[in-house]
């Protein structure tokens, strides 16, 4: 293939658009220390005195040492109930357990004792999307207090509430996905059915509790006084009820019998050509933050970020001179093939049918897509509507939609209005869809939408002096909104992307998920296990 030739080389620029993003790596890599706090020293160290090992270390314990482990969405609920729900409570990912690529899914008892809020329901469902699409087992490391109270309106009622976390764990295990639990602490209400519902499940002797209703509902339903072990402990649903299949005297014990567990799965994966040779790219990734820098308004050449992502910044451009303002071609990413559109502009109407005709020919070829998207939408005006720009991106749009293969996308800018759609945003169900520091995403942007709600309101006012005073606050009030919700990290806490990753990461998280997807796992047909 080609070799992207660099234009950057250094100089003032760059150095300070490098300088402004290392502080927006300082605050994320602070923010992401804040999560994997969980609910802070204290209650850690509480935690560990009563015998139970952190939910971090836990996974530490239970993937095959030196593996990778690609967390996902860990500043989930960021922000929100002033900050009392780091990592929304849950930490999930995929790691790597006795050979085996799982989904894990784990509780955090130093967080609200493991209860469930709106976002911890929303990473729980998001983690088995994951595992469904990508035909892997999942792993659910139960410590977990049932839903919190005072958020039962959005966690319980809904299609993607809780019952749904449920749906699509049936779903899985009748599909031939193994669902394996431990239980390391309390599961009450609705926290019992995760490992109820499980193919196989270990309980810790002394801490792992099942119940469907604690000691407290016991005696407010039926007047009966019972401890919580005589009622749902390890001990006697393992010899007495049969809920449990293993017993495990300590949590290492259990997290040991999982590997044992997972280890013994056998699934069959098909055969496929074997990947290239990962190679690294000709310039460092550590200058993606000089050339991109932090403000969305001063462009650059996209081609520069591919040269740092892609095997040997060899990148084969498909229709190169047409519709400049979209960059497409095939590339490898750790030596798994990738055809990939990047924003180097607005989107006129060449550009979009040039993407169009490109999504294609990735799909004939059996090619996954990678959208890097810094988009401020499609062309507007009366040029472009001419120009029958509406049907033009719907083509885009329509290939994205109905594109058979694999699709990633990555957020390395803005991501506004239609642009999103055709570059493959949330609504479009990418496999993954990961976001940088940097990243705004929004119906537009703060400028824009300031312009147009003034615009409006000054159509709606009689004019006047007074009008222009009111105008004004208009504008601050819009513009103090969409900065606000525009955010990577507004973003990322309400879990409408899979985390914030560092630019120069990006390379190796896409290659671990594109090595995902190119696994052929053959599924044995439907045989639910329905436990005795």
């Amino acid at each position: 293939m080609p070799v992207l030739e660099t234009r950057i080389r250094g100089g003032e620029q760059f150095e300070r658009n490098a300088a402004a993003y290392a502080a927006l790596l300082e605050e994320l890599r602070a923010r992401h220390r804040h999560a994997a706090a969980g609910g802070g020293e204290k209650l850690r160290r509480r935690h560990i005195e009563r015998g139970k090992i952190p939910v971090r270390d836990r996974i530490d314990h239970l993937v095959d040492p030196l593996s990778p482990f690609l967390e996902f969405s860990p500043l989930g609920a960021w922000g929100l109930y002033d900050n009392e729900v780091p990592c929304a409570g849950i930490v999930t990912g995929i790691g790597v357990i006795s050979g085996q690529a799982c989904v894990i899914i784990a509780n955090d008892a130093t967080v609200k004792g493991g209860s469930l809020f709106h976002e911890t329901v929303k990473k729980h469902f998001r983690a088995q999307e994951i595992a469904f699409e990508n035909k892997l087992p999942c792993v659910y490391l139960v410590d977990c207090g049932g839903a919190y109270l005072q958020e039962q309106d959005r966690v319980f009622p809904d299609r993607d509430h809780f019952g749904g976390t449920f749906f699509q764990q049936c779903r899985m295990s009748a599909a031939g996905l193994p669902q394996i639990s431990a239980v390391f602490g309390g599961c009450t209400a609705g926290g019992a059915y995760i490992p109820a519902l499980s193919d196989e499940l270990v309980m810790v002797r002394g801490t792992g509790r099942i119940h469907l209703g604690g000691p407290p509902i016991v005696k407010a339903a039926i007047n009966e006084i019972v401890d919580g072990e005589t009622l749902g402990g390890a001990e006697m649903h393992t010899l007495v009820s049969g809920v449990s299949d293993y017993l495990a005297e300590t949590e290492l014990a259990a997290l040991a019998k999982l590997r044992d567990i997972i280890g013994s799965l056998g699934l069959r994966e098909q055969p496929r050509a074997a990947p290239g040779p990962a190679r690294p790219p000709l310039y460092d990734p550590a200058e993606l933050g000089g050339i991109v820098g932090t403000d969305l308004k001063r462009p650059y050449d996209v081609r520069e970020v591919i040269a740092r992502m892609v095997d040997g910044s060899e990148f084969q451009e498909f229709k190169p001179a047409y519709g400049s303002t979209l960059v497409c071609g095939f590339a490898e990413i750790h030596g798994e093939k990738v055809g990939i559109l990047a924003n180097n502009g607005v989107l006129f109407s060449e550009a979009a049918t040039k993407g169009a005709h490109f999504i294609e020919l990735c799909d004939q070829r059996e090619t996954p897509l990678l959208f890097l998207q810094n988009i401020t939408g499609f062309m507007v005006g009366t040029e472009a509507e001419r120009g029958g720009i509406a049907k033009h991106s719907a083509k885009l749009v329509y290939a994205v939609a109905n594109a058979r293969v694999p699709r990633f996308t990555v957020i390395i800018g803005g991501s506004y209005g239609a642009g999103n759609y055709g570059m493959c945003g949330r609504g479009f169900r990418p496999r993954f869809l990961f976001s940088w520091p940097n990243a705004r995403i929004a119906t537009m942007s703060a400028d824009v939408a300031a312009t147009v709600v003034t615009d409006l309101r000054r159509a709606s006012l009689t004019r006047g002096a007074a009008d222009e005073e009111e105008i004004a606050r208009v504008d601050r009030e819009t513009r103090a909104q969409f900065e606000a919700q525009s955010t990577p990290y507004y973003a990322t806490a309400r879990i409408w992307d899979d985390g914030i990753i560092e630019p120069q990461q990006t390379r190796d998280v896409l290659g671990l998920c594109l090595a995902l997807a190119a696994r052929r796992v053959e599924l044995p047909p439907n045989r639910p296990v329905y436990r005795m």
